[in-house]
């Protein structure tokens, strides 16, 4: 698995050396080595998820063609409901009729878990074992990563591998604002980012609900066992990823969510029979945008007297 592997940690490797000779010329070529091993991480997320971006476009694209499809879904879920493989090749048709993927909305995170690993197998190399490293890390650059440190705790350890206090302070704060970010970034996109679902019988909600609350938790679980690197690694692409949905959910919001809704209040649109949506709708959207216009243009039935 490392001889498969050992390019992809050579790539990190030599991203974060990178990094750190570029902050040397900024803070001193043989000073400050904790904050330009701490920043060359923090500029390595930096770098991956501009690489990403794409690829957070065209997740946010299929998270609104899924949600724009929700009634779509649950009538054939109706039609078919005693036969599955009918229901399944309905589906698949509804799928490529909007050009859109259940799986794409995982795509970012799949792409984001090598480097990730990589992270982590360096980073216990450094601290345990130098087979991981790559050469591209000489012995002079290995030994001030090795002595790298974090508010006072070494980079390079975990919760469980040390027996220092402090070190197990750093980390458990670590591993509790990483928990707090995902559950933050995740809550973020069901509350402002989404329509309203009914999650009493809507299975989208029912896995935006799991994914809020389980994904914290595991975090939190397996968190002890990541280096404080792998830890600061993975809480600012927390903090990147609240950041980019921020301005996604406020500049072009998902039509039908809260953030929506507000936008069209504040360009005074709320009740007019015409509605300006943003750029980038899915083809679903746009279809149920003119359902609705639709419906806001057609006479009111006046109930008959009696």
């Amino acid at each position: 698995m490392n001889a498969v592997l050992h390019p992809l940690y050579y790539a990190v490797t030599w991203v974060m050396v990178t990094f750190h000779t570029i902050l040397g010329w900024v803070l001193g070529k043989n000073s400050h080595e904790s904050l330009k091993w701490t920043f060359s991480i923090v500029l390595l997320v930096v770098l991956i998820r501009v690489i990403l971006i794409p690829l957070f476009v065209k997740q946010i694209k299929s998270q609104r063609a899924m949600t724009a499809l929700q009634p779509h879904m649950k009538e054939i879920q109706k039609r078919y409901k005693d036969d599955r493989q009918k229901q399944s090749e309905e589906m698949m048709k509804l799928y490529k009729e909007h050009k859109t993927n259940p799986l794409a909305s995982c795509v970012p995170l799949l792409a984001q878990a090598p480097i990730f690993f990589a992270l982590f197998r360096v980073l216990s190399g450094i601290a345990h074992d130098k087979s991981y490293v790559p050469n591209v890390l000489n012995v002079k650059l290995l030994a001030t990563a090795h002595a790298a440190k974090f508010l006072g705790a070494p980079i390079s350890d975990s919760f469980l591998s040390s027996h220092l206090t402090s070190t197990k302070i750093v980390t458990a704060a670590l591993i509790l604002f990483m928990s707090a970010t995902t559950f933050s970034t995740q809550r973020q996109l069901m509350v402002k980012g989404m329509p309203k679902l009914d999650s009493s019988n809507n299975m989208m909600a029912q896995q935006q609900k799991i994914m809020l609350y389980v994904f914290p938790l595991i975090f939190a679980v397996s968190g002890v066992n990541f280096p404080i690197g792998v830890l600061i690694y993975w809480s600012t692409t927390n903090l990147w990823t609240f950041g980019q949905q921020f301005y996604v959910i406020k500049r072009n919001p998902t039509p039908g969510s809260p953030a929506y809704e507000e936008l069209q209040r504040k360009r005074g649109l709320t009740g007019t029979a015409t509605s300006v949506t943003p750029e980038g709708m899915t083809e679903a959207e746009r279809e149920i945008e003119a359902n609705k216009s639709r419906q806001r243009q057609q006479p009111k039935k006046r109930k008959p007297r009696k």
